[in-house]
């Protein structure tokens, strides 16, 4: 049976893998630790991204805007239990709010600013939230007005920044007076096994899916990273990727605190900045996408004018590694590349130099973590156990070559997307998560040591590290006029990874175009990233005996 979560509870704590320590605990201690060090910069060129000069502050003077920020919450109303949803650029207001939200044992659900209303209405019919939180502007867009749409349920739209939209309500005059306050609020009592944060992820189907997390949850998953890029005291931080997800919570908000670090934030990618940031902030770990590092080998004259002496590790994934990338950049830069393979729902295969030397094997394989009779120096690997399944038979695979499912229990797990009905094939009779990604066992050692990436079994489309659910697009696309239906698939790119392909069945003789599908889901506020950027017609779509869209025929047609 599933293992109940008061049993997870005790056997982890008794384990020494759960404990009772919370994010606003962290930092606290790095506050008495490093008074002085400082603690977290926005880019330079912030002014161009959205309102607010760009900051730069001590553990201190982080300590003070963490207090205003906890006024201001507590001045809501906002406490223990209740929901707050944000959806801002990565400046340091943002991380700034995770610890206030810390410090008053609310949650915190973070949002890509790339969401839109119809996704910002499928999480507010989810969660009851008490606030949502935002920005006025992103570049030289207006920014917000999505909070006003039919259908999203929220009492209180915040804003930071100049002109505040109708209905929505200013933070800028009440965080400043905020600040001017010297005292400091009491934390308040938090267990590390309460829920800290709901995230959003497509999951196997349909709209997103909320996927709460414990302080305990991402304490523990939070060591891969950490091991894996050998962080130490000191380091110097610089995250390019939006705090929505396990990259930055995981990857970068706990660690950040953990070995009292500088984080540099960067946010959207803008190369030039980010190459500068590297130089200029001494930067000793960071992480990229795959394309990225390809290209950057290739333009060695762009890497000439950087200094990287002090990088020492980049954490990279979302998609395959290329062996000559990770290889390059060991033995032309001393730059060792991290190959990351993590989800919101706990997943956690870290290949870092220390377990993969040899930087060719790394690009493509990934330690057997919690696998009985091998040892790892990843101390996530301790916390979970992992094993492939054939996805027919159900059996154990535990022999090289045959492709399983990948099955993962343990410490960095989650409990359960919200809403799960009893009977959800979210986990195994026995407690392991459905990862829904495929993998083959290598190696000949006794037991093999590496697990290499196959593919997804899932139909979940990753296009720049985000998911996207086909099911949900073609949900939307049943009520396009001028189609009898369609579907959606996932095809090979370069730079993304994947990007988006619709099947479109037109109805009678109407004529189609890609900007009618396109128009079409934009007007009902589908995220621009999930747009698809190819459409094909088709005569009609493949099926199966129980009627169900064959996308393997398909993506095969592509």
């Amino acid at each position: 049976m599933k293992i109940g979560k008061d049993a997870r509870i005790k056997e982890f704590t008794a384990r020494g893998w759960w404990g009772t320590d919370t994010l606003n605990d962290l930092f606290a201690n790095a506050l008495a630790r490093w008074p002085e060090r400082e603690a977290l910069a926005d880019q330079s060129n912030r002014g161009d991204l959205c309102d607010g000069k760009p900051l730069r502050l001590t553990y201190r003077e982080l300590d003070r805007h963490v207090a205003a920020w906890t006024r201001v919450l507590a001045a809501r109303g906002i406490g223990p239990g209740d929901v707050v949803i944000a959806q801002l650029p990565n400046i340091v207001e943002f991380v700034v709010l995770y610890l206030a939200i810390a410090r008053r044992g609310a949650i915190i659900s973070p949002l890509p600013v790339q969401y839109g209303a119809h996704e910002l209405r499928m999480a507010t019919r989810t969660v009851n939230a008490k606030a949502f939180i935002t920005v006025t502007r992103i570049k030289d867009q207006p920014f917000g007005a999505h909070a006003f749409a039919d259908g999203v349920s929220l009492d209180t739209r915040l804003f930071l920044g100049s002109d505040v939209p109708e209905g929505g309500q200013g933070l800028d005059k009440e965080l400043a007076d905020a600040l001017a306050d010297d005292s400091t609020p009491a934390p308040v009592k938090v267990d590390a096994n309460d829920v800290y944060t709901i995230c959003w992820t497509s999951g196997t189907t349909g709209t997103p899916k909320g996927v709460p997390r414990t302080y305990n949850q991402w304490l523990a998953i939070a060591w891969a990273t950490y091991d894996s890029a050998e962080l130490r005291d000191g380091d110097v931080l610089l995250n390019p990727f939006p705090f929505v997800n396990m990259a930055s919570i995981g990857g970068f908000l706990f660690n950040w605190l953990r070995c009292g670090a500088t984080m540099v934030l960067h946010h959207p990618l803008d190369l030039p900045v980010f190459l500068q940031q590297i130089a200029a902030e001494g930067t000793t770990f960071t992480i990229a996408p795959p394309a990225l590092l390809n290209m950057l080998l290739k333009q060695e004259e762009v890497l000439a004018k950087v200094d990287l002496s002090k990088l020492r590790s980049i954490g990279s994934g979302s998609a395959p590694l290329s062996p000559w990338m990770v290889a390059g950049f060991a033995e032309r830069y001393g730059v060792d590349i991290i190959n990351l393979f993590g989800s919101n729902e706990g997943i956690s295969l870290v290949g870092g130099a220390r377990d993969i030397p040899d930087p060719e094997e790394r690009a493509v394989l990934f330690p057997r973590f919690g696998v009985e009779g091998i040892e790892w120096s990843n101390r996530v690997a301790a916390m979970i156990t992992t094993r492939l399944v054939d996805p027919d038979t159900g059996e154990t695979i535990e022999q090289p070559g045959q492709v399983g499912e990948l099955q993962v229990a343990g410490a960095t797990i989650f409990d359960g997307y919200l809403g799960d009905a009893a009977g959800s094939d979210t986990f195994t009779a026995d407690g392991f998560f459905r990862t829904g990604d495929l993998f083959e066992i290598v190696g000949e050692d006794s037991p093999p040591r590496y697990y290499r990436f196959v593919g997804r079994s899932k139909e979940i489309i990753l296009r720049g590290g985000y998911n996207i659910s086909p099911d949900e697009i073609d949900t939307l696309l049943a009520a396009h006029p001028k189609l009898a239906e369609a579907a959606t698939v996932g095809y090979p790119d370069e730079t993304l990874g994947e990007k988006v392909c619709v099947f479109v069945v037109p109805k009678g003789d109407e004529q189609v175009t890609l900007e009618d599908i396109t128009g079409f889901l934009a007007a009902q506020g589908l995220a621009k990233f999930k747009l698809p950027e190819r459409m094909e017609i088709a005569e009609q779509l493949p099926r199966n005996a129980l009627g169900k869209v064959v996308r393997g025929s398909l993506r095969e047609r592509l």
